[in-house]
């Protein structure tokens, strides 16, 4: 009887421990791919960078349009393409022409943001129009393709940064004595 329970106890340490000896836990591919998609998005598109303040006669409008890479991004999380089905239902996108255009440029006023201190936010909002073919493979019941030559796309991408600024001007105290 007490080896049976000295067993059992054997069986139970064994089996919490040969999967923690492995020293990772497995990952399915398309979560993977989600979390290296959300890191690469936030590395390089979801910060709001600090700069150096605007000097006397320097430019005043935005420095970086969106680059193609992430007005595709853009286009990719509001119709995604990826996580079909091969051979039964696939979406493919061809012939693909970005125009950026500036919608709005503009700077808002000096004042104190917690952690960063005196600094203006700096706004650019770009209007994005995609021209592309869109094909769409179907295998199931029967094999065919969908093909739409013309298709359009607008996404809206808004570029902001923060300059840094000297001190800012406090309203003066009020003594109501």
């Amino acid at each position: 009887m007490a080896s049976t329970k000295l067993t059992w106890i054997l069986a139970i340490v064994a089996g919490i421990l040969v999967p923690m000896s492995v020293g990772c836990i497995p990952v399915t591919p398309y979560k993977q791919k989600s979390y290296e998609d959300e890191f690469y998005v936030q590395e390089r598109y979801a910060r709001v960078p600090i700069l150096g303040p605007i000097t006397a006669g320097g430019p005043v409008k935005a420095l970086d349009p969106p680059s193609d890479d992430e007005v595709w991004w853009a286009l990719e999380r509001a119709r995604p393409v990826q996580g079909g089905f091969p051979f039964l239902h696939e979406v493919q996108r061809n012939n693909v022409r970005i125009v950026t255009e500036c919608i709005a440029d503009y700077i808002d006023p000096p004042r104190v943001i917690p952690l960063i201190g005196p600094a203006q936010l700096h706004h650019a909002h770009y209007k994005c129009t995609i021209y592309f073919q869109e094909t769409t493979i179907v295998g199931w019941p029967y094999r065919h393709m969908l093909r739409d030559e013309d298709s359009i796309e607008v996404v809206y991408i808004d570029h902001n940064h923060f300059h840094m600024v000297g001190p800012v001007d406090q309203e003066p105290n009020c003594d109501c004595n």
